[in-house]
């Protein structure tokens, strides 16, 4: 019992005589009179606190940090529910707008913006209005960016997905290596699915359609094999150029229609709004673009 007590102590010290038997000088003693020396007290070890995680842990790549979400949600309505793990797919043909055709463009949204002021810019959400205010604006704004003719509905998929929706992608539509021309011939007013926006657009009826009309066959087949929603049953290939918010749509078409009959040159239409040339097919899923397939140009 003696030696436990020597060993120990007899529980009676204070924390200052505790502190005391712990001392390296007591150590040492310790091994001078045979005895063991006492373990040090876990709380006596100072252990280094461990560095921060990475940012990147805390925001993943589909996160959206709260700026983000407030941009997002005042600027965009999404058509499904954001779920960890899902990836946006949206299958498209870029479309550039030629410098001639823009002031052309830019004239005619001068007059729809001037009777519907509640009309934005696709992408950028500035007033249409405020834009028409400053030509040079108008078509670096409005007219300046990449536009989209959409080949499939923008879904959800799984990380897993991704490798074989792209491989079937480039696979089924590597015989789409020829250009063509595309006519957008017609101004058109769409409204989404849930009608929380109302679009004004460009709308290809001639030249293009057929090629078009068989890239969204293609398109549709491989979202059925995996087993995603297929685009709308009689597809209208187009381009937006504004958006107003809710369904506009009457007192728009309307409008459009007004100004597209003053456009009337004797008993004819003019020709075409504008008119490109098919370079290729791309494919995004989330922040990623994939080159689905190209046209060089000769």
């Amino acid at each position: 019992m003696e030696a436990l007590v020597a060993c120990y102590g007899d529980g009676s010290s204070d924390s200052d005589s505790d502190s005391q038997s712990y001392s390296p000088s007591n150590q040492t003693l310790a091994y001078s009179e045979g005895r063991a020396p006492l373990p040090p007290r876990a709380t006596e070890v100072r252990l280094q606190p461990l560095p921060p995680p990475p940012v990147e842990l805390l925001h993943p790549p589909n996160f959206l940090g709260p700026q983000d979400m407030q941009t997002h949600q005042t600027n965009k309505v999404r058509s499904f529910p954001h779920v960890d793990g899902n990836y946006a797919l949206h299958v498209y043909i870029p479309i550039t707008i030629s410098s001639p055709s823009k002031k052309e463009i830019a004239a005619f949204l001068k007059k729809i913006s001037s009777q519907e002021p509640s009309l934005h810019v696709v992408d950028v959400d500035v007033p249409l209005n405020i834009l028409c205010k400053n030509d040079e604006k108008l078509e670096l704004v409005a007219l300046g960016r990449e536009f989209h003719i959409s080949l499939g509905r923008t879904v959800p998929i799984r990380v897993h997905q991704i490798d074989s929706v792209v491989s079937m992608l480039r696979q089924k539509l590597q015989t789409q290596q020829n250009s063509y021309w595309i006519d957008f011939h017609n101004w058109e007013v769409f409204v989404n699915d849930d009608r929380t926006r109302t679009f004004l657009s460009v709308e290809v009826v001639h030249s293009g359609l057929v090629e078009i009309q068989k890239q969204i066959e293609a398109v549709n087949t491989i979202y059925k094999l995996h087993n995603l929603p297929e685009f709308y049953k009689d597809p209208c290939p187009h381009i937006s150029l504004a958006w107003s918010l809710g369904d506009t749509s009457d007192p728009l078409k309307k409008i459009v229609g007004d100004e597209m009959k003053k456009c009337v040159t004797g008993k004819s239409l003019k020709k075409c709004v504008f008119t490109c040339k098919f370079k290729g097919i791309e494919c995004k899923i989330g922040n990623k673009t994939y080159t689905i397939c190209k046209v060089s140009d000769r």
